[in-house]
């Protein structure tokens, strides 16, 4: 059975995720900082240190790396490259910094983007992280880069993955986007994010 790396789960499990490990294809290992959320490995990004090299068919973290400094973000993704094995794939979800900015550039920073599961989420919470849950003092929440989906894909390059797929999603101003470690065409890129990149729930 292929395995996936649940990156940050919190209380969330495969059924969240996308649709094929939502599957009983793929077996699901958690991993996150808050021993609280009973994860399988208590580990934490962007360093992944616990996590054995080639150990995983994929990767998947969906809005983590907006809460690392810029200067981690690499280390991170290079972190995922290395627990993959050679057909590996990373799937990453985060906030989309194009979209956020049209809305900036109206002026109106306040008013509800859309509602979340925790709350209305407005243009100042994706910027800095969601204000209700900093103020209970939940400081992981702070988020401190972002990226376009062209900023995003470049990340992955650079750190040495093969290829990349991705979209927008102006309606909920968050990207997604596939990384392959091994080298595919771009058809068979495109087939694994057509495939991968829906989520299970919406």
């Amino acid at each position: 059975m292929r395995r996936f790396l649940h990156v940050g789960c919190g209380m969330k499990r495969k059924a969240q995720t996308v649709q094929p490990f939502a599957s009983a294809d793929w077996h699901e290992v958690t991993l996150d900082i808050d021993e609280s959320v009973k994860p399988d490995i208590v580990d934490k990004l962007p360093e992944l240190a616990t996590v054995a090299d080639g150990s995983f068919d994929a990767v998947y973290s969906s809005h983590n790396i907006e809460h690392l400094y810029p200067h981690e973000v690499p280390l991170a993704f290079s972190a995922f490259h290395r627990v993959l094995g050679d057909a590996g794939i990373a799937i990453v979800t985060c906030p989309d910094l194009q979209s956020l900015g049209e809305r900036l550039a109206t002026g109106d920073i306040e008013s509800p983007l859309y509602q979340s599961p925790s709350g209305p989420i407005t243009p100042l919470d994706v910027l800095f992280g969601f204000r209700p849950s900093l103020k209970q003092g939940n400081l992981y929440m702070a988020h401190h880069t972002g990226y376009t989906l062209p900023s995003l894909r470049n990340a992955f390059m650079r750190a040495g993955f093969a290829g990349f797929a991705g979209f927008r999603r102006p309606e909920h101003h968050d990207l997604w986007g596939l990384a392959v470690k091994g080298r595919r065409t771009e058809a068979e890129i495109r087939e694994l994010a057509q495939t991968f990149l829906t989520p299970a729930r919406s």
